[in-house]
């Protein structure tokens, strides 16, 4: 057995030992790089993974933040993590995430949101630079004071780093991440912490961009509505403001919104969002109201927006405003007029349940519905002045087409009167020749028969000579009787077609129809021996005066009047003595207009007949007793010379009634 040399033995355990210490420092460094590469891929997969939350709730920068926090926290191991967002001058939003907080927006007093300097969170955010704390138990004299740092030692807190969230190179925000032992961050993490701040940088600033996107559309599509429906109801405003008042507090999330009318200096409630039955009957029984008595009233009419941040504090003084307030359920309450040619005509609010100002976009978004109310009340007015313009236009055009009727009538009656003046004169000649010498043939006749009697005749002669002349004296009785009815048409007709109405004047119409009355009724009683009728009158006091041709209306007065008589004259000789003839002439204001009615008790007029009264030579009369032509000429001069309407009720053997309606103001 081979013994090896002290220095030999002692050699190779030397050289063992070195082999054992390298072979347990590749093994320290493989570890240690193993877990280098284990916390990359961490952090890369936490990285990745907040990416693809900001990418799945891209208009919810809340939860983005939150699962930032959260990973933080477990990569870095970090006792809390809290990510502080700017609004203004104050931290508008606080995400925390550390022992016990649950994922919750941390509640901290109102003093402390304002962002100062003097502080871990304020320095990172105004310096806009990161910030290494490794040890707050050792840090430098100058930030020994700050106010977070003892409460973060009673916490445990040792280590501490603040990074500011950047958007185009500004600070936004800071993400503040504690250990509660004593582990300096290293220059990897600090710069890992500073990809995570971007991170939520890029999370804030995209569901900025989202939001905002998706509030232009909700506006625009509110807008869009708003104007349908202003597009559909040109005559209704109220759907307008109702589609309003929904949209402004859907689009503000308000409690409440309304639109007001100011008319005369008062407010009226025009359209609201119902909360409760009695808060609603509260509100509406609040106006309308004088503008005066409104602390804002003044500040409408000047055309400003009027914001009250709490209507609790601000309405103390008076009662009755804050207990609507409080019946309603508001705090925070907005103002905008509605301007028109820069005077305020009205104004819409929105409430909501907790104090505060109201977002800029959110005065704007109410300017614009205050504008489409603005637009929608104009249309409205418009559309009303266009109708009203539009009944003025027709009303003018249906005058001056009646004015061209009548001028046209007027012309044709005129030419056809000339026509039949013509006529009428060149028949009376001739008729009065047949007339003249039928009579004269009669007598002649009856001279011949006395000249005959002393001749001796055979008596069958005698008979058929006496046969003969009893015919001939009859047919020439025959001829005369139409003869003179030919004569009788023949004189109205140069009447119906004389030229010329008499003067167009304003004239009593009560003085007319009593004057009618009395000359048909002395005419009748000196044509007629015995005749006899009750006469009755109703006139109206107040009928005054109208533009007519006094002599024109005397002519229709008389014939209705003559035609009353002769048909109770016709029923009392059928009923006997126990018939009372009656006829009536009443008057009546109709304002712009007047009416007259002839009313009689006598035959009336059929059915059948009725229809036919007003045409030119009809006539109900027996052969001989009437042409045909006074009330056709009656309805021409009410109808087409004056401008009115003459109508007729009427029940066979019971009752006739003409009437009468002319304008106070004719056409000349």
């Amino acid at each position: 057995m081979t013994v090896l040399p002290k220095d030999v033995v002692a050699d190779l355990r030397r050289r063992v030992a070195e082999l054992e210490q390298k072979l347990q420092s590749s093994s320290a460094e493989r570890d240690e790089a193993i877990a280098q590469l284990r916390a990359a891929g961490d952090r890369q997969a936490g990285s990745a993974e907040i990416l693809r939350t900001i990418g799945s709730v891209s208009g919810n920068a809340e939860r983005s933040l939150y699962e930032i926090t959260e990973t933080t926290k477990r990569l870095f191991e970090a006792s809390s993590v809290t990510i502080f967002v700017a609004n203004g001058d104050e931290w508008g939003q606080i995400i925390h995430d550390g022992a016990g907080s649950k994922r919750i927006g941390a509640e901290v007093p109102v003093a402390q949101l304002r962002i100062g300097g003097h502080s871990l969170p304020g320095t990172a955010f105004s310096e806009n630079r990161q910030i290494h704390l490794p040890d707050i138990d050792n840090v430098d004299p100058a930030i020994a004071d700050w106010p977070g740092l003892p409460p973060a030692r009673a916490a445990g807190s040792r280590t501490i780093s603040g990074t500011p969230l950047r958007r185009a190179g500004q600070a936004i925000g800071v993400l503040i991440v504690h250990r509660d032992r004593l582990a300096p961050f290293t220059a990897e993490e600090l710069a890992l912490l500073q990809t995570f701040a971007d991170q939520a940088a890029i999370a804030i600033e995209n569901a900025r961009l989202f939001n905002e996107a998706k509030d232009a559309l909700e506006r625009q599509t509110a807008t869009a509505d708003i104007l349908k429906v202003i597009a559909s109801s040109p005559s209704d405003v109220q759907p307008v403001f109702d589609a309003i008042a929904e949209r402004a507090n859907r689009l503000i999330e308000g409690l409440s919104s309304g639109v007001y009318s100011l008319f005369d200096d008062t407010i009226h409630l025009m359209a609201f969002t119902p909360t409760s039955p009695e808060a609603d009957a509260a509100l509406q029984a609040s106006f309308p109201r004088p503008l005066s008595e409104a602390t804002w009233g003044d500040q409408i009419l000047r055309c400003e927006i009027v914001e009250i941040p709490d209507a609790d504090a601000e309405w103390a003084e008076q009662p009755a405003l804050r207990e609507l307030a409080r019946l309603r359920g508001f705090r925070s309450l907005l103002f905008v007029p509605l301007l028109r040619d820069r005077v305020s005509i009205g104004l819409i609010s929105v409430t909501r349940k907790e104090p505060g100002r109201f977002a800029a976009h959110h005065v704007q978004l109410l300017q614009t519905f205050a504008d489409q109310a603005v637009i929608a009340i104009g249309n409205v007015r418009l559309f009303d002045e266009v109708q009203a313009k539009t009944l003025e236009l027709s009303q003018s055009l249906d005058e001056l087409r009646t004015a061209q009727d009548r001028l046209v009538q007027t012309e044709k009656l005129a030419s056809l009167g000339q026509l039949t003046a013509g006529i009428a004169h060149e028949i009376k000649n001739p008729l009065n020749f047949v007339n003249n010498f039928s009579a004269l043939s009669a007598e002649l006749v009856g001279e011949m028969n006395d000249v005959l009697k002393p001749v001796a005749l055979d008596r069958k002669v005698r008979e058929e000579v006496d046969e003969l002349t009893a015919m001939l004296k009859d047919n020439l009785g025959k001829v005369v009787q139409h003869g003179k009815r030919a004569d009788s048409i023949v004189k109205n007709m140069l009447q119906h077609s004389r030229e010329g109405s008499g003067e167009h004047r304003p004239a009593d119409i009560n003085a007319i129809v009593d004057e009618s009355l009395n000359l048909a009724y002395h005419g009748a009683r000196a044509e007629k021996a015995g005749f006899s009728i009750a006469l009755q009158r109703d006139l109206d006091p107040s009928v005054g005066m109208a533009d007519v041709y006094p002599q024109e209306i005397t002519r229709v007065l008389l014939n209705l009047i003559s035609n009353g008589f002769y048909a109770t004259t016709k029923r009392k000789v059928d009923a006997g003595d126990g018939f009372e003839p009656m006829l009536s002439a009443t008057t009546k204001n109709l304002g712009d207009k007047v009416e007259i009615r002839i009313r009689d008790n006598g035959t009336g007029i059929p059915k059948e007949v009725k229809e036919k009264i007003f045409n030119p030579f009809f006539t109900t009369k027996p052969s001989g007793e009437g042409t045909g032509l006074g009330l056709s000429m009656s309805h021409d001069i009410i109808v087409k010379q004056h401008g009115g309407s003459i109508d007729v009720d009427t029940e066979a053997g019971q009752f006739t009634e003409f009437k009468i309606v002319l304008p106070r103001t004719g056409q000349k």
